[in-house]
Order: structure tokens, then sequence, then C-alpha cells
């Protein structure tokens, strides 16, 4: 009788530890939601935060509406801004918000479109428990436009990669 005892103690231990973990998970998302950054707070109170699901379908091609409003991913190697070399600047496909430099980007080997800086006040960012381990993922603080991943794997000066799905963005060159 003691061993099923033990036993049930052991399962009890391991779901109030999982229980926990997801509890805490949703505590990180919660409290990232309800706290926005200053970079998101500027926009508040912009026409971008008030579209409806609809409007934002209406504006956006399909592959771009499910990656800024529904947090997709593009297929790797899929974007032709992954290739783009030109100089100018990387704007949110949802509401043109500048924010990569051109000069910031890099080739990560990945398929996307990599960057080792962004445009300060140009991204917000919030824990991202979607898979087995947690990943920073970041958005246009304008429209809150899911944008991509940031991993501490990218070349100096800041050591990160800014992971974007090329149909978040729109390039525009530099004037001639």
């Amino acid at each position: 009788m003691t061993h099923v005892f033990a036993n049930m103690s052991r399962r009890r231990l391991l779901l109030s530890s999982v229980a926990g973990g997801l509890l805490a998970a949703c505590t990180n998302a919660r409290s990232s939601a309800e706290n926005p950054s200053a970079a998101e707070a500027q926009y508040a109170d912009t026409d971008w935060r008030t579209l409806t699901e609809a409007e934002w379908r209406e504006r956006l091609p399909r592959d771009a509406f499910n990656v800024l409003r529904k947090e997709d991913t593009e297929r790797a190697g899929s974007s032709p801004l992954d290739d783009e070399k030109r100089e100018g600047t990387f704007h949110c496909k949802g509401c043109d918000l500048p924010l990569f430099k051109s000069e910031w980007k890099y080739d990560s080997g990945t398929g996307w479109p990599s960057f080792w800086s962004y445009i300060e006040g140009s991204l917000g960012f919030k824990d991202d428990n979607k898979l087995f381990y947690t990943r920073t993922e970041y958005h246009c603080a304008r429209c809150l436009g899911h944008q991509g991943h940031v991993f501490e794997d990218g070349p100096q000066p800041t050591g990160l990669r800014y992971c974007n799905n090329g149909v978040a963005l729109t390039f525009k060159p530099a004037s001639a």
C-alpha cells in the first residue's frame, strides 16, 4: 500500500510542476500584454490599434495576414527579401513603420531575413511559449503585428539575430 501512495505522490508532484509551469507561462504572457513597453505605449492611441480582423484581412495578402495577425511563420527560403542587398529600410507591412536599416541585415543562413539591430522604439517584445521552451517574440510597436523571434546567436556588435518573416516586411530603397 505504501508503494501506491509513493507513486501517487510522484504523480501529484509531476502534475503540480506541470500546472505551475503552465500558470507561470500564462501569467508571463498576460503581464507582457497588460504592461506594454514604452515603444508600444507611444502608439496606443493610433488608429492601427482599432482595426478589426476583417479590416486587417482586407488590407493584407493572406500570407501576410497569417503572419502579422495570427503569429504564423512563413516557409524558410520563401521570401525574396532574404536576398535583398540594396541600401534602404525595411518597414512593417501592416502599418509601414520603419523597423530595420539595411546595414543591419546579414545572411544568417536560416532562410529568413535577419538583422543584428533594429530602429529604436519600433519593436515590442513578449515571451512566446508555443514550443517546448520560451522564445522572445517581437512585433511592430505601432500595429502590434508579429514579425519574428530574436535569438542570441547573431553577429557582433550585439550578438543578436532578429529573425524576421519576409511577408511581414516591405523594403524601401534609399533615394539615389
